[in-house]
C-alpha cells in the first residue's frame, strides 16, 4: 500500500474551506503529484433552542440557532516539494487543518 498524506479541513465558513481545498489541489497539479479529493464529509449541525422570555413569563416562544461545520478530506502523495508548499499556504483563522502521514 503506497504512502500518502491525509489532509482534513474543517470550518464553519464554506467559501474559505473550498478556497483552501482548491489551493491545495492547484499545488498538486503544478507539482504533478497524485491526489484524491477534495471529498466532502457530512456536514455537522450544532443546534441550540432557547426561550425568548428571560423570566419564563408570557407565551412560550423559542429562538432556534444552528452552526454548520463543513469538512473536506484530501489524500496527497507526500512529496517534499509539495508538502513544503502546502505548509506555507496562508490558512484563514476559521479553517482548521489536520495533516496525517500514513504508510
Amino acid at each position: 500500500m503506497p504512502q500518502f498524506a491525509r489532509i482534513k479541513l474543517t470550518s464553519t465558513n464554506l467559501e474559505q474551506l473550498d478556497r483552501v481545498a482548491n489551493e491545495i489541489k492547484e499545488i498538486t497539479v503544478k507539482t504533478g503529484v497524485k491526489m484524491k479529493g477534495p471529498q466532502p464529509l457530512p456536514t455537522k449541525f450544532l443546534k441550540i433552542t432557547t426561550r425568548k422570555a428571560p423570566t419564563g413569563e408570557g407565551t412560550h416562544t423559542f429562538d432556534h440557532w444552528q452552526m454548520r461545520i463543513h469538512r473536506r478530506i484530501l489524500d496527497v502523495q507526500p512529496d517534499d516539494r509539495t508538502m513544503r508548499q502546502i505548509t506555507k499556504l496562508r490558512i484563514p483563522d476559521d479553517v482548521k487543518v489536520e495533516l496525517i502521514l500514513t504508510s
